[in-house]
């Protein structure tokens, strides 16, 4: 393994491949899902809004090559495909609520800063940035 100093965030470090495939927003969402147990590739769908087949189902792979997530095949007529969290995929959700305690907690905060700096920029939110090219 390359040296890895988290604090210089090397581009070598295996472990900023980890963060981005964790820390993506439909990888977060999948797990938290798939808490309360296992599901189907479509009712993983149906509560993720937004989400496309294509992109759940590269996030999905993703999560399974990296341990956190389990692909069962259920034979049966169809075939089905159910998926569950792993135990190693378990170790994140502690570090997922916190992260969605303070999401809640401080939202009126964040949008707040948003509204401020919206109006300071001449932007209305819902255009990219011109800095960083993000949707608010």
């Amino acid at each position: 393994m390359p040296d890895c100093q988290p604090e210089h965030f090397s581009s070598n470090c295996p472990s900023r491949l980890l963060f981005d495939q964790i820390a993506d927003k439909w990888s977060m969402m999948v797990l938290v899902v798939l808490d309360a147990g296992p599901l189907r590739f479509n009712a993983i769908k149906r509560r993720l809004e937004g989400v496309t087949q294509k992109a759940l189902t590269q996030c999905l792979r993703r999560l399974e090559r990296n341990g956190l997530v389990l692909r069962r095949v259920i034979p049966m007529s169809p075939v089905a495909v159910e998926y569950e969290i792993t135990a190693l995929g378990r170790t994140l959700q502690p570090p997922f609520k916190a992260l969605y305690h303070w999401m809640m907690t401080h939202l009126p905060v964040v949008e707040e800063a948003r509204q401020a700096f919206d109006q300071r920029h001449g932007t209305s939110g819902s255009e990219p940035d011109s800095v960083t090219g993000l949707q608010p």
